[in-house]
Order: structure tokens, then sequence, then C-alpha cells
């Protein structure tokens, strides 16, 4: 398979990367490092990074910020800085990535457990979680399986356990092998219109 990861370099997407990258093509893309140039909130830059790779049969998104904040310091243009970057990127990496997706393709979007489960200063990126989630199950009935579209949704990782435990109290971490089947099971299964929930 041919796979285009956004966000490859990640914490998330680093693991990713290298697991399919035993079987399969890997292109890594990035706002700022990868194989090719893409910003996930710049339609333009979506396009443009799409025509250089041509058509794959897989596009999976591990990428988009929301700002973390408590509900009483967040502006109308912080929640802004969500909807246009992990929502909207999201939506639009479909609505302009199904044209490059080959036969039996897929498209996965990442989300997290904040959809379902919010903590604390997650005001906004729980929204745009949730958002996601309802997109994903609403345009999969539209675009009937051509190409399949899945949402990831992950708890806090591993990996990132160090940076975000203060946040999460009593969650227990999700291991990365754990987190890597969960994209595989969006790339390589059959699903379409889920939501992979990995909590724990």
């Amino acid at each position: 398979m041919k796979i285009l990861v956004i966000g490859g370099n990640g914490t998330i997407g680093k693991p990713v990367v290298s697991h399919f990258g035993e079987t399969d093509e890997v292109i890594i893309a990035g706002r700022n490092s990868g194989d090719i140039k893409l910003d996930i909130a710049d339609t333009s830059s979506i396009k443009k990074a799409l025509e250089q790779t041509g058509k794959v049969d897989a596009i999976v998104c591990i990428a988009g910020e929301a700002k973390w904040d408590d509900f009483q310091n967040l502006s109308e243009q912080d929640y802004y800085i969500g909807i246009r970057s992990k929502l909207m990127g999201q939506v639009n990496l479909v609505r302009i990535g199904q044209d490059y997706i080959n036969d039996n393709g897929s498209i996965t979007l990442s989300t997290g457990i904040l959809a379902d489960d919010p903590v604390i200063k997650t005001t906004s990126a729980a929204m745009v979680n949730g958002a996601i989630h309802s997109f994903v199950q609403a345009v999969a009935l539209e675009l009937k399986g051509f190409p399949r579209v899945n949402a990831v949704s992950l708890g806090m990782v591993e990996d990132a356990y160090e940076k975000y435990k203060g946040y999460f109290p009593g969650h227990n971490p999700v291991p990365m092998a754990k987190v890597v089947k969960a994209y595989e099971r969006s790339v390589k299964g059959q699903g379409n219109g889920e939501i992979i929930r990995n909590y724990e």
C-alpha cells in the first residue's frame, strides 16, 4: 500500500510510520518536516501536497491543534484555532483528499478521549473532537465507502504520559502498541464511519 501519514514525525506519528513502513510505502507529511510539506489548516497546502503524492491507498491524519485553557480565559479567536486546524483541517482533508484515494482506499482522522471524557481546560479541544466524530459518521453515509472514512480516538498515550499526566488523574496510559493497532484497523480493515476508541 501507498500510505500518506500527516504528522508522521510526531509522538503518535513516529510509531505509526514505523509500523506501516515494515510492509508498505509510507510518505510523511508535516507542517515543518517530512517528505512533503502539508499544513492542514491551509487548503492550498493540502491540494499542493496531494498533487505531489498523486493517488494513494490511504491518508492518515495525526495532526491538528486546539487551544487548552480555562473556559473563562478562552476568547472567540482561541476557539477558532481548533476549528480551523483540527476540525476544518481534517474536514478539508476528506473533502479534497477523496479525489486522491485509490479504489478500496481510506482516510483516517484523529480525535481523542476528550470527545467522550473531557477534563479541565479542554472545552475547545473536546468540542472539536466531538464535531469530528459526528462528521465521520455523517460523511460515511454519503461517500458510501469510496473512500472509507474513520476516526481513531485515543486516550492519553504512553509516550506523552509525563507531559500530560497532570491533566488526566487516574487515567491509564494507552500502550503505543495498541495505538498502532488502532490505525492499522482503520487503514487495513473494512470499517467505515467508525470511531475507533482506544482509551486504556
